[in-house]
């Protein structure tokens, strides 16, 4: 009895080992596991993160992914060491929230473009817009700004300074149609864009809203814009190879895909 007691521990020992072996030899080509904390709001970023930590694991990098539901704890956590890197935000926001908060970090790479588009239910095109349009634009500042940016790209207005990302109204200098400017609440414009004659939408709302940049809007950014979400990490940090081995995994094809499949055009791809 004892003999056969001793043996079936044998062999579940065995078993145990030998999936453990097998897992860590699937992590890494050198047995090696290193860990890797990622803070990231949950849509899209989260997901991506999700996508692809199987495929780090076999790099030999165990991904914690930590989410938040705001814009300003992931930077905090980033700032207090508490994660490696993290995945919500473009350059301008991540440069003004590290200048407001005395640390520096850096863009490893960008990824995805959460589109901020003009949408409109009475006109097909910017070139329709009647003179005195009114425009319902974001009244937080790095939208605002970006609304306005994108207007003076396609040279539907002129602002002081186009590379100014704290661009605001008070900065317009040329006017030709003299269009209106009504700010209000990123998440309220959706709900009552119909009722004037054109407005921006973030990705989120459009989506809500059942709005597609490339069937619904009049007025989109380019794919090479600033505000292209970042994998961002300290300053000094960005040669991590645990790092660099996530932001390849997230330039993948399966990624890509991911993105143009769910989100079709609201939020693109920029790899």
């Amino acid at each position: 009895m004892k003999k056969l007691l001793l043996g079936l521990a044998v062999s579940l020992c065995l078993l145990s080992c030998g999936k453990t072996d097998n897992k860590s030899a699937e992590a890494g080509k050198n047995g090696k596991v290193e860990k890797l904390k990622v803070a990231a709001t949950p849509i899209p970023a989260g997901e991506l993160l999700k996508l692809v930590k199987d495929d780090l694991l076999k790099e030999g990098v165990d991904m914690e992914i930590v989410e938040f539901n705001d814009y300003v704890q992931p930077d905090k956590a980033l700032q207090d060491k508490s994660v490696d890197a993290n995945l919500f935000q473009h350059k301008p926001y991540m440069e003004n929230f590290g200048k407001k908060n005395g640390f520096e970090m850096t863009a490893v790479g960008s990824l995805y473009l959460p589109t901020l588009s003009m949408y409109s239910d009475k006109v097909k095109s910017v070139d329709e817009l009647k003179n005195g349009a009114t425009i319902i634009v974001p009244n937080d500042p790095t939208n605002l700004a970006r609304a306005l940016l994108i207007m003076d790209k396609k040279g539907i207005i002129k602002v002081k300074n186009n590379k100014d990302f704290g661009t605001k109204l008070t900065d317009i200098v040329e006017n030709k149609k003299n269009l209106k400017f009504v700010e209000m609440s990123a998440d309220q414009i959706a709900p009552r864009y119909k009722e004037v004659d054109a407005a921006f939408i973030n990705s989120s709302f459009a989506l809500d809203a059942g709005l597609n940049p490339k069937q619904n809007g009049i007025l989109n950014e380019d794919k090479d814009s600033p505000y292209a979400n970042v994998l961002a990490v300290l300053k000094g940090n960005e040669n991590d190879p645990r790092v660099q081995k996530l932001y390849k995994a997230l330039q993948s094809e399966k990624v890509k895909k991911f993105i143009q499949e769910k989100y079709k055009d609201v939020i693109i791809p920029t790899f």
